[in-house]
């Protein structure tokens, strides 16, 4: 028996351990996959990979400038929702069904120098166009549905010394978009929508035309989105609030409906005792 309670004991540790490491090797993988689109660092402060309800939770993402830039983040994104294909995944493919991505801010800055740190992104530098040696494997990616989400766009000039002109824009943008199947356009698109709104590219002198070429099929399939579906909490709420004002209405011509019989009594009350007194002025034949 004590045997047995070992053994439970030790699969038990090995479990925890191995979801721990699962989690750990996506990060690192992400973090890694990530550098190699944008040429750039991605910190991830917690993600959470189910197996069984194959979804990918990830809170505080953030993409770094290169050095050379007096601010250090690009892109700041308080959350990233994944649910992928499984079966895909263990044959070598990346499949995923969605991806929903919630970016608060993209900072767009330009440097002392009057270097644009958006020209540091491989998607920029390749024109849209991921470039990738001719002897290296390309793995298959498919996104079926991709919701993002932005919510202000800032632009930092610093290149005339002294504090930034800073101009800032409340986009607050939220789309959906189907069948993105390159890594390389995925971004090209989150530059092109966070940007297309604004006068960025034509302040900064960036070239977003030759991105937007790269992803017309894409830009095609954009839908807007008013916003995120009621929660069960709040439907409940709002079924009470329409059984308050149901009641109340009802209590309201309940109301009515007592005047409007208490005037026709008093009305009613006023003719009868008119005419139990008798008139003065009649002449008695």
């Amino acid at each position: 028996m004590k045997k047995f309670f070992t053994i439970v004991f030790v699969l038990v540790v090995v479990t925890f351990a191995l979801a721990f490491a699962k989690d750990f090797i996506i990060k690192s993988s992400v973090e890694s996959a990530v550098r190699v689109v944008t040429g750039l660092s991605l910190e991830i402060q917690k993600m959470k990979v189910g197996i069984v309800n194959t979804l990918v939770s990830i809170e505080d993402l953030r993409l770094y400038n290169p050095s050379g830039y007096q601010d250090r983040v690009m892109l700041d994104m308080p959350e990233i929702y994944v649910d992928y294909d499984l079966g895909s995944i263990l044959k070598g493919t990346i499949h995923l069904y969605q991806v929903r991505l919630d970016l608060r801010e993209f900072v767009v800055v330009k440097n002392k120098d009057g270097k644009l740190n958006l020209d540091s992104l491989n998607v920029v530098k390749d024109k849209g166009k991921a470039q990738k040696p001719e002897n290296t494997k390309k793995t298959q990616f498919q996104i079926d549905e991709f919701q993002l989400k932005i919510g202000k766009v800032t632009y930092k000039d610093y290149s005339k010394g002294g504090k930034p002109a800073v101009q800032e824009f409340n986009i607050e943008l939220n789309e959906k978009f189907t069948n993105i199947n390159d890594p390389a356009k995925l971004m090209s698109l989150i530059v092109v929508r966070a940007l297309v709104n604004t006068s960025i590219a034509q302040l900064s002198n960036f070239d977003l035309g030759t991105l937007k070429g790269t992803i017309g099929e894409t830009l095609d399939s954009a839908q807007k989105l008013l916003g995120e579906l009621p929660s069960k909490e709040v439907m409940k709420a709002v079924d009470k609030a329409k059984g308050a004002l149901a009641q109340s209405t009802q209590t309201v011509d309940n109301a009515k409906a007592a005047v409007e019989e208490t005037a026709a009594a008093a009305k009613k009350a006023a003719e009868d005792l008119k005419k139990s007194i008798p008139n003065p002025f009649a002449v008695k034949k």
